[in-house]
């Protein structure tokens, strides 16, 4: 898994991080989504370091990473948190500039990379998500029957009994569809408390201080600076809540966005590591040489 890459612990000014890094080329930045750890881009990341200098971390909370403390607030698991940590990683790499790409919860922290560090995200591209103000504004009955998780997981204490009494029930996922070291990896994850507690508090900030950030974007005007790929799993349910994805994510275009679906379940990594790999590298090439610390 991950052949020629290096994997090492970084220590950044908030947070520690696990990350995989190889290739070489102009770099890009993956963001892997919930539950899952950097390990679920193992089929892709090969495919992009072809071209592309590919850095996959664990997000803050995730995985092997640091854990932030508890606040009232939320904060140290707020996207806002994390995109400061992605920006501190890419300079500790020699990166001031770089492509990114998120999926899932990690598209969170992708969209407040971009929109609080426009100078650094040369192109920005989202997997199977639209903001989390736009989906919680959009809330109806058929998004609350389909993701009633969002809402339970930021109940406190709860669904961390909840999960560490039968993660398997929670988490299911087979070693021969994610690969046995990416399927070992995200089975440890999920059976560790605190990392069980950091991705729960991901949903909390979400709700509240995450929300309340896209709020103030969108009531202020801004949008994104960098060029904007939406990709959405075709056998997942973006499509049947919001339709045409690209519609919700339009308003927050402002440098040209394209999109499209791909056949795949929700882990497209995973699931379609080709057809994904070939999308962002078609979309990344577009890039100028971004620049070096």
């Amino acid at each position: 898994m991950f052949e020629g890459f290096t994997l090492e612990r970084i220590a950044l000014p908030e947070a520690v991080l696990r990350v995989r890094h190889g290739g070489k080329g102009p770099p890009v930045l993956l963001l892997h989504g919930h539950p899952r750890t950097h390990t679920t881009w193992w089929r892709v990341a090969p495919l992009l370091a072809e071209h592309f200098t590919v850095v996959c971390p664990d997000l803050r909370g995730f995985g092997a990473s640091s854990k932030p403390a508890d606040t009232h607030d939320h904060s140290g698991s707020a996207k806002r948190a994390k995109a400061r940590d992605c920006v501190a990683l890419m300079e500790r790499l020699g990166f001031d500039r770089f492509a990114l790409a998120g999926h899932d919860r990690g598209a969170y922290t992708a969209f407040r990379t971009a929109m609080d560090h426009p100078d650094r995200v040369s192109r920005l591209a989202i997997l199977d998500a639209v903001p989390i103000g736009d989906a919680l504004a959009r809330c109806d009955a058929r998004f609350a029957q389909a993701w009633w998780h969002w809402f339970f997981f930021a109940v406190p204490e709860k669904p961390e009994r909840a999960i560490l009494a039968d993660p398997d029930a929670w988490y299911s996922g087979d070693p021969a569809a994610m690969g046995p070291e990416n399927h070992a990896d995200f089975r440890a994850a999920t059976r560790d408390p605190a990392t069980v507690h950091g991705m729960l508090e991901d949903y909390r900030a979400g709700l509240g201080i995450d929300r309340a950030h896209d709020e103030a974007d969108r009531a202020a005007g801004r949008r994104l600076a960098m060029p904007l790929l939406v990709l959405w799993s075709l056998r997942d349910d973006l499509a049947a809540l919001y339709g045409d994805p690209r519609a919700v994510w339009r308003p927050w275009a402002g440098a040209g966005l394209e999109g499209r679906g791909i056949e795949s379940g929700h882990h497209v990594a995973e699931e379609a590591p080709e057809a994904l790999a070939a999308s962002l590298a078609g979309f990344f090439r577009q890039t100028e040489q971004p620049g070096t610390v």
